[in-house]
């Protein structure tokens, strides 16, 4: 899930080509199968892919779709399903996992049960709470550093919260690639909302890829990042950026989120402006941990703003 009109990767392929219900290759022994549930905020569909060729894992299985089932299980051509790693908990990505598991007995990994960053506050309603998957119950929980293991292939875990609180990437041992899921993607940055996401934990996770050496990156929508090292530099960037830009705006005067939303992302869609507001209380919810900022409350979409 992303936030539209971001930065796009400068080798990003703007002629994506979701090829819907089809398996692509696009490394060896790992194929994508793109849902074709395109929207703003998940571009063309979400992405599931499938490692491995005798015995497999397939990843982020998508939303509870009867065509993407169809779709996954032609794919797989009777090849045994050993895992099924999901990356997070939203909807578009882990409902497919259940009937998944029906049909082929694998194993269900992920990093825990859907949970927020942080309690709700008083009357505060989750915006994302429909779009969160709470039924979703991982057979194995994951820990950083996990390994998923296959005929011929090696899953690592890399816990990478912040767009959820159980976020985690994987990372395909001996190639340089990483399935990045919704952390990290070409096409837009991805939404962090609170209270399912927080910016601090996005930004240490962008901190723990970068002391990585990568060669590609394969995310839960759109095409791949094929520089991550230096894209994953212009996220912090851009990150650092969105961060001065709230600052700014509160010594300017602005004191609402509205008022921030409309001078910061006045070249965005209008209707991208409610998830542009959740992601401006991310960096104000950092601002005020680290003490920068001070509100009259709980920070909070309808709260005011003002410099420590």
């Amino acid at each position: 899930m992303s936030e539209a009109g971001e930065p796009k990767s400068p080798d990003f392929d703007l002629a994506f080509e979701p090829s819907y219900g089809e398996p692509v290759p696009v490394a060896p022994g790992v194929q994508r199968v793109t849902v074709n549930n395109p929207s703003p905020f998940t571009f063309h569909g979400t992405n599931s892919y499938i490692v491995g060729t005798r015995s497999v894992c397939v990843i982020d299985p998508g939303p509870d779709s009867d065509a993407h089932f169809e779709a996954l299980m032609a794919a797989l051509e009777g090849r045994e399903v050993t895992h099924i790693a999901v990356s997070h908990t939203h909807k578009d990505h882990s409902p497919l996992a259940r009937r998944l598991k029906a049909a082929t007995g694998a194993t269900i990994v992920a990093e825990g049960p859907h949970r927020a960053a942080r309690a709700l506050h008083a009357g505060e309603v989750n915006p994302f709470g429909e779009s969160s998957d709470l039924a979703f119950q991982p057979d194995i929980a994951l820990l950083e550093g996990d390994r998923i293991e296959g005929d011929g292939w090696v899953l690592e875990t890399i816990l990478t919260p912040g767009h959820t609180a159980n976020h985690a990437a994987f990372a395909l041992e001996n190639t340089g690639v990483v399935f990045s899921a919704d952390h990290v993607m070409a096409w837009a940055t991805s939404i962090v909302a609170p209270p399912d996401g927080a910016m601090g934990d996005y930004m240490a996770s962008l901190d723990r890829l970068l002391s990585r050496d990568d060669r590609i990156y394969f995310p839960g929508h759109g095409g791949p990042v094929r520089q991550p090292q230096s894209f994953l530099r212009g996220l912090r960037t851009h990150r650092r950026m969105r961060e001065r830009a709230v600052l700014e705006r509160i010594r300017g005067g602005d004191r609402l989120i509205p008022d921030m939303v409309a001078a910061i992302y006045r070249d965005t869609d209008p209707r991208l402006h409610g998830a542009a507001a959740l992601s401006v209380l991310a960096h104000l919810e950092d601002l005020v941990e680290k003490g920068l900022v001070q509100t009259d409350g709980p920070a909070r979409l309808t709260g005011v703003f003002m410099v420590a």
